[in-house]
C-alpha cells in the first residue's frame, strides 16, 4: 500500500508523527531527490542535501540513521510515486488496453517532470539491490493483476502472466528513457503511448 501523502515508510525511516515533522520530511526526499539525480549517490552528502532542504544537520538524523536509509527511503517514496501517478490516470470505464495506454503516458509525463528517477533507480542496483528488486517486481504484479483482469472480462488472452507482464514494463522502462529523459522536450507522450499500445494490439508482424 502507498504511503499517506506519498511519503516513503520503512524500517530505516522515522516515521514523524505530526503534520510539521511530515512536510520536513517531504522537504528532505524532495531534496535529496535533486542531490542524489545531479550527483550521484556517492559524491551527495547528507550536509548539502540539509542545505537544499532549508533544515538543520541534526534535523537530519531525526529521520534517518544515515545517508543510506535515506536513499532507501527515497527509492520507495519514487516507487510509490511511480505508481501513483499510472493509478491516477486509470478508470473504471476504460478497456484493458486503454488501460495500459493510459497508464504509460501518465508514466511518461511523470518520467518527464522527474527525469532524476531513472538515476536514482539504476543506482538502487547497487547501493540498495533490495530496494531496485522490490521497485520492478511491485510494477511487474500490477501490471499482471490488470492483464489477468483484461483476461477475465474476454479483452485479452486468459493465459497472460507475469512473462507478459514483465515484457510491457520493459518496453515502458525504455520508451521512457528514450523519449521522456532523452528527448527534445517537444513529444507528445499521449502520442507515443498509442504506439506502444497500437503494438500491443496489433503486434508486428504484417497483416496480409
Amino acid at each position: 500500500m502507498d504511503a499517506p501523502n506519498g511519503l516513503a515508510t520503512n524500517a530505516e525511516s522515522k516515521t514523524p508523527r505530526t503534520e510539521r515533522g511530515r512536510r520536513t520530511l517531504r522537504k528532505l526526499l524532495d531534496a535529496s531527490a535533486i542531490e542524489f539525480g545531479e550527483r550521484g549517490f556517492h559524491e551527495a552528502s547528507v550536509s548539502s542535501i540539509t542545505r537544499r532542504a532549508g533544515v538543520a544537520l541534526g534535523t537530519f538524523y531525526t529521520y534517518f540513521d544515515s545517508k543510506e536509509a535515506l536513499f532507501k527511503a527515497l527509492v520507495v517514496d519514487m516507487s510509490n510515486n511511480v505508481k501513483t501517478s499510472a493509478r491516477s490516470a486509470l478508470s473504471e470505464e476504460m478497456s484493458a488496453l486503454e488501460i495500459e495506454q493510459a497508464a504509460l503516458a501518465a508514466f511518461l509525463e511523470f518520467a518527464r517532470e522527474h527525469k532524476e528517477v531513472y538515476r536514482i533507480i539504476d543506482e538502487a542496483e547497487f547501493v540498495n539491490p533490495a530496494s531496485y528488486r522490490t521497485h520492478y517486481e511491485s510494477i511487474a504484479t500490477l501490471i499482471e493483476a490488470r492483464l489477468k483482469a483484461g483476461g477475465e472480462r474476454g479483452e485479452l488472452r486468459d493465459d497472460l502472466s507475469e512473462i507478459e507482464a514483465w515484457a510491457i514494463m520493459g518496453i515502458n522502462v525504455f520508451v521512457g528513457l528514450r523519449y521522456a529523459v532523452w528527448g527534445a522536450g517537444n513529444e507528445k507522450m499521449s502520442d507515443l503511448a498509442e504506439a506502444v499500445n497500437r503494438m500491443l494490439s496489433e503486434g508486428i508482424t504484417r497483416k496480409n
